[in-house]
C-alpha cells in the first residue's frame, strides 16, 4: 500500500513539474500563443508559426487598422501571449502603448534597412516583407527553442514565395508605357521605389488627411499631362476624392489594394491580393 501511494506522489509530481515548466506554450508541449497587430504580420506569422503557433489579429476585419482602439479582452490576450508582433513608428498608438504589458515582443520594423520616415507600409515591398519574415522567425525561436528547426524551414518556403513575387512583379512592371501612380494616399511608396515607378498621393501618408485644393489642382495637370489612365483608390478608405479626381479628369479607378486587413469572410490571402494588385498595375499602366 505505501509503495502505490509513493508512486502516485511520483507520478503527481512530475505532472505537476509538466505543467509548470516550458516558458511559451510550444516549449512545454502546447501551441505558442501569438498576437499579431495586423493582418500582413498574421499571416507572416501563420507561416513561420504553422500549427505550432496560434495566432490571434489584433484588427477585426474591415477595419483600418492605423484606428483600432483595444478592448480589455484584446488588452488581456495581448498580456498572455508568448509573443506579441507589431509595427512600430507610430503606425498603430494603441498598440504601441499597450505593448508594455506583454512578455515578449517583436517591433518588426528593427533592423529594416532605407526606411522613408513615417510610411510604414513596408510589406507591399516583397523583398523587405522578407526581412521582416526573418524577424518573426527569430522571435519565434527564441520564444520556442525546441521548434526552432520548424520555425526555419517554413520561414525559409515563405521568403522563396516571397522572391518568387519579387519576380513576377520586376518582369509585370518591366515593359510599361507609363510609370507613375495616383494614388489615394501615400501607401505605395516601398513598392514604387522596389520597382522603379512614381507615386503621386492625393493625401500624404495618413489617409484621413484633407488634400490640399491647390495640391489637387497640380495633381489634376499632372494626370492630364501625363496621360495617366487611372486613379487608385483603396479597400478602407473613402474613395469620393479620388472619383472626383478621375471624374473632372476623364479617367478610369481602380482599386489597389494596400493589404491593410481582409474583408470579413474573405478567402484570399497576402499572396494572392499582391498578384491582383500587379495586375492592376499592368492594365493602368499599359505593360507589354
Amino acid at each position: 500500500m505505501r509503495t502505490r501511494a509513493l508512486a502516485a506522489l511520483i507520478t503527481f509530481a512530475a505532472l505537476l513539474a509538466g505543467c509548470g515548466g516550458g516558458g511559451a506554450g510550444g516549449a512545454g508541449g502546447g501551441k505558442v500563443s501569438a498576437v499579431a497587430s495586423f493582418y500582413p504580420l498574421v499571416d507572416a506569422a501563420r507561416g513561420v508559426g504553422g500549427d505550432r503557433v496560434g495566432v490571434a489579429n489584433l484588427t477585426p476585419a474591415g477595419v483600418e487598422p492605423h484606428d483600432i482602439e483595444l478592448n480589455p479582452r484584446q488588452l488581456d490576450r495581448m498580456a498572455a501571449a508568448d509573443l506579441v508582433v507589431y509595427l512600430g513608428g507610430g503606425f498603430q498608438p494603441a498598440v504601441e502603448d499597450a505593448v508594455r504589458r506583454a512578455r515578449r515582443t517583436v517591433d518588426v520594423r528593427t533592423g529594416l534597412p532605407d526606411l522613408v520616415e513615417g510610411d510604414p507600409h513596408v510589406w507591399l515591398d516583397p523583398v523587405l516583407f522578407g526581412q521582416v519574415v526573418g524577424t518573426i522567425e527569430a522571435a519565434l525561436v527564441e520564444a520556442d527553442p525546441p521548434a526552432a528547426d520548424g520555425y526555419h524551414a517554413r520561414a525559409d518556403a515563405y521568403r522563396r514565395r516571397l522572391d518568387e513575387l519579387d519576380a513576377e512583379f520586376k518582369a509585370g512592371l518591366a515593359t510599361c508605357e507609363e510609370r507613375t501612380i495616383v494614388t489615394s494616399h501615400e501607401a505605395f511608396g516601398y513598392l514604387a521605389r522596389r520597382y522603379g515607378l512614381e507615386q503621386l498621393a492625393i493625401s500624404g501618408l495618413s489617409p484621413d488627411a484633407e488634400p490640399d485644393p491647390r495640391h489637387l489642382a497640380e495633381l489634376s495637370d499632372l494626370v492630364k499631362s501625363r496621360g495617366v489612365t487611372t486613379i487608385f483608390t483603396e479597400e478602407l478608405v473613402s474613395p469620393k476624392v479620388a472619383e472626383t479626381l478621375a471624374r473632372e479628369t476623364g479617367v478610369k479607378t481602380a482599386v489597389l489594394n494596400t493589404i491593410e486587413g481582409l474583408k470579413k469572410g474573405s478567402s484570399e490571402d497576402y499572396f494572392s491580393l499582391m498578384r491582383e494588385n500587379l495586375a492592376t498595375l499592368r492594365t493602368a499602366l499599359r505593360c507589354h
